[in-house]
């Protein structure tokens, strides 16, 4: 299901979404079990068991079961305009022949569990696009199984009364679609269409504690390009590991990694200061392209990614955006955690490196020798209970960092959380302007 937006030849794809499990041959699979039980109870034969051991009679089963779906797929057509239909199969199988009627209500009652689950991709489309049923000007019907009247009517009262645009040949208008496609990458001048492509799932890197953080979000204008400052996570670190991810979770455990590539020879410097401008970049023919440059040395790494490249299938795209919904809350407590943890550890990092005395940036000689011991005592006891509290909830870690900030905020006053790069001004905790690698 798509919902897209049509200017003078220009088609922009708003949104996507859809269920590749859920289609014609779920409903003929529904029909054929019920047609296999009937069978089953009037001749004593059953067609679901192909596998005896017998490979001769295996292979009639299986015979069988392939002329009865074929004719089943032939009657649910016939469906769309009959209100019932007689499906006939002669010597089916031993001699026996089928002949049962089937009418469009029994195949409605089968499949009507079916028949509402293809409503949620439009349902979700919608959420994606941030648009009401309201804002939708035509629904256009495409492949086979809109043809179906339950399915239409369902449709129809969804979008509330609104009148479905059936002009479109529902199994050609695919192949129309992949042929215009065709002719916009190839080149060719001969036509008057422009399609404009969405990005199915969110792109982004894997930052401290695991982060999902997203620098191109799903459903984003293809081409497009993106950048975003991040910075270490440890002083004098000198690499950064790029791990690209698609997916919609909030942890990067969750989604797909694309691929990964280290940024070397960073000049080293106390954590939080270096800059490192990562950017994702789509071209029109779906080719991502990840680079990072340290923005003091020009340093810089990058790696393409391909559409056949570890990319995920449709099925898995709309696999992880179910997942994102169904563990939306999970998702939500998991990525906080993180935060909380990262701030903490960012706090006691910096507090660490400025009652170091060897350290650029230190306050060593500014404060008595009996606050210098209470502050370190405390950095101590925060290390530890990080190192044997990994688990720790938002709430136990803000009740630790509070307990530490409690300690040390007094006895090192304007300085408190504030990094050698800072020079004792800017805001408080400046570390949380970017993202730490």
């Amino acid at each position: 299901v798509s919902i897209l937006s049509v200017d003078s030849g220009v088609f922009e794809v708003l949104a996507t979404a859809g269920n590749t499990h859920l289609g014609g041959e779920d409903f003929d699979r529904r029909l054929l079990d019920h047609f296999i039980a009937i069978f089953k109870k009037k001749n004593n034969i059953d067609l679901s068991i192909t596998n005896t051991g017998d490979k001769a009679k295996d292979m009639a089963v299986k015979k069988a079961i392939s002329r009865l779906r074929r004719e089943i797929e032939a009657g649910k057509r016939q469906l769309s305009t009959a209100s019932s239909v007689q499906i006939v199969v002669d010597s089916l199988i031993d001699g026996v022949d089928f002949s049962e009627s089937l009418t469009r209500a029994k195949f409605e009652e089968l499949n009507i569990d079916l028949f509402k689950k293809s409503i949620k991709p439009v349902e979700q489309v919608l959420r994606d696009a941030k648009l009401k049923t309201t804002d939708i000007d035509e629904v256009v019907l495409v492949g086979g199984s809109t043809r179906i009247p339950k399915i239409r009517q369902l449709l129809q009262d969804y979008f509330n009364g609104k009148a479905l645009n059936k002009d479109i040949n529902a199994d050609e208008a695919v192949a129309w679609g992949a042929a215009v496609q065709a002719s916009i990458l190839s080149g060719a001048k001969d036509h008057d269409v422009l399609l404009i492509d969405v990005t199915p799932l969110t792109l982004g890197i894997e930052t401290q504690g695991g982060i999902m953080t997203p620098l191109i979000e799903r459903n984003s204008y293809i081409p497009v390009k993106k950048s975003k400052i991040f910075s270490t996570v440890q002083d004098q670190q000198t690499m950064v590991k790029i791990q690209v991810y698609e997916g919609e979770r909030s942890m990067v455990k969750d989604n797909n990694l694309l691929g990964n590539f280290d940024l070397n020879d960073i000049p080293p410097a106390p954590r939080g200061t270096p800059q490192i401008e990562v950017t994702f970049e789509i071209d029109s023919n779906g080719i991502l392209t990840v680079s990072a440059v340290e923005k003091s040395s020009g340093k810089e790494e990058s790696i393409t990614i391909k559409n056949d490249r570890g990319r995920l299938s449709e099925d898995e795209i709309n696999r992880l955006v179910r997942e994102a919904e169904e563990f939306a809350e999970e998702d939500k407590i998991n990525r906080e955690r993180a935060e909380a943890r990262n701030a903490f550890e960012t706090i006691v990092s910096i507090t660490t490196t400025q009652t170091t005395a060897d350290k650029e940036g230190n306050i060593v000689d500014k404060i008595s020798s009996d606050d210098l011991e209470k502050v370190k005592e405390a950095i101590k006891e925060a290390q530890d209970w990080l190192r044997d509290n990994t688990d720790a909830s938002k709430e136990e870690i803000e009740e630790e960092k509070s307990k530490f900030e409690k300690v040390v905020q007094p006895i090192l006053g304007e300085n408190f959380g504030r990094s050698a790069s800072a020079g004792g001004s800017g805001p408080e905790y400046d570390y949380a302007e970017k993202d730490e690698l």
